[in-house]
């Protein structure tokens, strides 16, 4: 089959609220005042998909908003993000409100059309824009039974996957899916999530037993602190520069994007640690998870400033 796109982005998108510059929590019944608010597109397929799309690279993304919500479509054809595999749906657009610090962000959702995406994936032509790419990337949690069909099915075609599920409990609790993760190329998992599916706080027992459960391709994101992979059977540890922080939403799924973006090119784990902690740092430059996506040039300056040491907090 032809391949129209680098890589075909699967999942939730959201209409982002968010609330930014705040200098510390609110307790309960108290009240904070934002220095900054905008309404953004959102969600892992959304931001992922546009920070590929501005490294240069032919997307698509594969997911569900309201049948009425041209204005999300918009946002996705501004950055050059191909929206052939939306599905335009009943409910309204999911939403999403960010509260975030410079130190760390919280989510209040509604799931809204997001509800939809598991049919929505098994439609026929929704799977030959899947194979018409070189990678998919599913920001989502993948049902097992969607899984078993489709990832033998881009294998096969030798396309290349990884998976960012976000922080689901409930989901990462079942043994079904941690094989789904262990199935795909690659699976994203912040500290939080390598410490709620492996039940260990440090990074390198984390991966280490991530190793243990089947789970080989786990690149864990470290936020501040950067980024960890294996390598020839070694850890890299990847730490990125100090960055003036102002927003943190969607950093996670820019350093997908980074990552993705080098693998695409050359395999090379140290290479797409940079490239991925590099693109996560640029990204929390202004509010919102897709204002400050790095363009390829930026992204080449930048990288060379990550640093990579074998131990966590070289």
């Amino acid at each position: 089959m032809t391949q129209r796109y680098d890589i075909t982005v699967v999942g939730e998108i959201f209409n982002d609220h968010v609330f930014s510059g705040f200098a510390q929590w609110p307790r309960p019944g108290e009240e904070v005042f934002a220095e900054r608010y905008i309404r953004e597109i959102g969600g892992g397929a959304a931001i992922t998909s546009c920070a590929l799309a501005r490294l240069g690279r032919r997307v698509a993304v594969v997911g569900v908003i309201g049948k009425s919500d041209e204005w999300s479509r918009k946002r996705l054809h501004d950055f050059g993000v191909a929206t052939d595999g939306l599905k335009p749906s009943a409910l309204d657009t999911a939403v999403t409100v960010s509260i975030s610090t410079s130190q760390d962000r919280s989510f209040f959702t509604w799931a809204g059309a997001n509800r939809e995406l598991p049919e929505h994936l098994a439609d026929s032509a929704v799977q030959r824009i899947l194979l018409a790419s070189r990678h998919v990337h599913f920001a989502m949690r993948l049902d097992r039974n969607l899984a078993s069909a489709l990832l033998p099915l881009l294998h096969d075609t030798g396309c290349g996957t990884s998976i960012d599920p976000g922080f689901h409990p409930d989901w990462y609790r079942l043994p079904e899916n941690r094989q789904t993760l262990g199935e795909c190329d690659y699976f994203f998992p912040n500290q939080n999530e390598g410490e709620l599916i492996t039940g260990r706080t440090h990074p390198q027992e984390i991966m280490s037993s991530l190793h243990k459960l089947g789970i080989r391709g786990a690149v864990l994101k470290l936020g501040r602190r950067g980024a960890a992979a294996a390598r020839d059977g070694k850890l890299l540890f990847a730490l990125p520069p100090p960055m003036h922080t102002v927003d943190t939403t969607g950093a996670g799924d820019a350093f997908d994007a980074g990552f993705i973006d080098s693998i695409l090119d050359d395999p090379a784990t140290e290479r797409a640690l940079r490239r991925g902690c590099a693109c996560g740092a640029l990204s929390t430059r202004s509010a919102g998870g897709i204002a400050a996506l790095p363009a390829k040039e930026e992204l080449d300056a930048m990288d060379e400033q990550v640093t990579i040491g074998d131990a966590y907090g070289e």
